[in-house]
């Protein structure tokens, strides 16, 4: 593999147009060695570029980092003169597009690992994480983490670092550094979420994907920080398909007719998988056979090389969809029914569909993520239909700051299903709880019993009271939290208890077990 040197990276800059200038760039300093990237000051690594981003950058910043041993800087235009001020004697690369600038200059730095893993691509407003955990059941097989790197909205393993994530799509120095961590570590794949966030604004750019999977679109993330409109957001996600060498696409969604047009435009994009859970004409991949029970889902696969049946060990009839996904992902990978089929029969996602509590129990409760529209149109009917007979309590919230619609689209779309709706806090960040919750109570359709408790624990276990106080058996939905185990309040990250742990410790209290 050829050195990579400050000279090269900026001539890189130059021949994409993205090089607006230079300081201290002399003959002696472009000879210097380049081994990564990194945008975040505490975790640079001598001989790496740092990266001057962020509307909460401070100058501070560069000066730590140089004194962890990176050994250039790479800023915008707007803050070159200023940092240069600041670190007058350190080599800089001015660019004029500093997103585009940083993914091409960390794949570069870190030396395209993608070339030596397998990387799959998943996006969609709804499933991506299960797809994901159900993609890497299968490739792992019975030995967990033994050949699979994940990037997530739950979390992030390479093979050298294992966390909960604290975005689906990490900026493109974070993301070429698991890349590499995970050639390091001699992982073969790595499967990850890609957000519309991480496509609009250049964080995977560069970065080659075996397979691009497009499960599903509807409206979401709409806000003045994210996309302005349901356009800019469907036209990010399809940006996924520009490097992809193959692609899934799921024919069930809306919009499939736009999505296949798209992956056919793509000009690196070789072959195509269709899936149908509905059977649909044209399906490469399709579902026949469906049936459920209380805590399982089975069907019959048909696939370009095998048929046969698959056993779910998650509920919900929505979960045949992710598995057909997963099983067209692994038709392109070359991976068989003989690793498929006994991985799907175990394969949980933490937080995802989570049962707690014996199947047929009067009181039960389902931890699941999700936190829009339409995992609400999925999550809803699925539950009606696998728990005949239950009550359904539903607990949820919104976040702040972001995707507004779902305070009002939320509570209307629950309460089409639920006997019950409880408004609690979900990553408020720096909008009061007690806003956020009463303009999903203001939302709710009249006759709808709901209640407002913002301290979320104290929910959970308000939602037990309901369950048993009530006549008949009772089904608690504890949603968007999953499995997570920290609460996004003003800037910070704070420690919390999981729903699921909240539940079951209000349960046996209840009933002495």
């Amino acid at each position: 593999m050829d050195t990579t040197t400050l000279a090269s990276l900026a001539a890189l800059l130059e021949e994409q147009g993205l090089l607006a200038g230079t300081h201290n760039l002399t003959a002696e300093a472009g000879a210097t060695p380049v081994t990564g990237a990194d945008c975040d000051s505490r975790v640079v690594r001598a001989g790496h570029v740092f990266v001057c981003k962020g509307a909460a950058f401070r100058p501070a910043y560069l000066t730590s980092a140089l004194e962890a041993g990176a050994v250039a800087y790479l800023c915008d235009e707007a803050h070159a003169a200023e940092l240069a001020e600041v670190a007058p004697d350190a080599p800089a690369l001015v660019a004029s597009n500093l997103r585009r600038a940083m993914a091409l200059v960390s794949a570069e730095a870190f030396g395209h690992p993608d070339r030596d893993v397998r990387v799959v691509g998943i996006t969609g407003t709804k499933g991506k994480s299960t797809v994901s955990y159900m993609l890497r059941a299968v490739l792992d097989g019975d030995r967990p983490g033994s050949g699979t790197a994940v990037i997530g909205s739950i979390d992030t393993y390479d093979g050298v670092e294992d966390f909960e994530s604290h975005n689906t799509t990490p900026e493109s120095p974070d993301l070429w550094r698991h890349v590499a961590n995970a050639r390091t570590a001699g992982l073969p794949f790595l499967d990850m979420e890609v957000s519309s966030q991480g496509l609009k604004y250049d964080r995977v750019l560069g970065l080659t994907l075996d397979v691009a999977c497009f499960l599903n679109i509807g409206r979401d993330h709409i806000s003045p920080v994210e996309h302005p409109d349901f356009e800019d957001y469907f036209e990010s996600k399809l940006r996924i398909f520009e490097q992809a060498r193959s692609a899934v696409v799921n024919l069930d969604c809306d919009q499939a007719d736009v999505v296949l047009e798209r992956a056919q435009a793509a000009e690196s994009c070789d072959r195509i998988l269709r899936f149908s859970a509905e059977g649909r004409d044209g399906a490469d991949v399709w579902a026949s056979e469906v049936r459920s029970e209380l805590g399982r889902v089975s069907f019959v696969a048909h696939t370009p090389s095998w048929e046969g049946p698959v056993t779910l060990a998650m509920p919900g009839l929505f979960n045949v969809d992710n598995a057909l996904a997963t099983i067209a992902i692994c038709e392109l990978l070359g991976v068989g029914a003989e690793k498929i089929v006994p991985a799907l029969a175990h394969a949980t996602v933490p937080g995802r569909m989570e049962l707690l509590g014996e199947p047929g129990s009067r009181v039960m409760a389902l931890v699941d993520y999700a936190h829009n529209k339409l995992s609400y149109q999925r999550f809803f009917p699925s539950v009606k239909k696998e728990f005949p007979g239950y009550r359904i309590i539903a607990l949820f919230g919104a976040p702040g700051g972001k995707a507004y619609e779902r305070r009002t689209e939320l509570p209307q779309e629950a309460a089409k299903w639920s006997d019950y709706l409880i408004y609690t806090e979900e990553d408020p960040a720096h909008d009061p709880v007690e806003e956020i919750c009463a303009q999903m109570a203001a939302a709710t359709p009249e006759g709808v019993p709901y209640e407002v408790i913002c301290d979320r624990e104290e929910a959970v276990r308000r939602s037990v009271e309901l369950a048993y106080e009530g006549e008949g058996p009772a089904i608690v939905c504890l949603l968007a939290k999953g499995d997570e185990t920290r609460q996004h309040v003003g800037d910070e990250f704070l420690p919390c208890r999981t729903d699921g742990e909240i539940f079951l410790e209000a349960v046996a209290a209840r009933t002495g077990a």
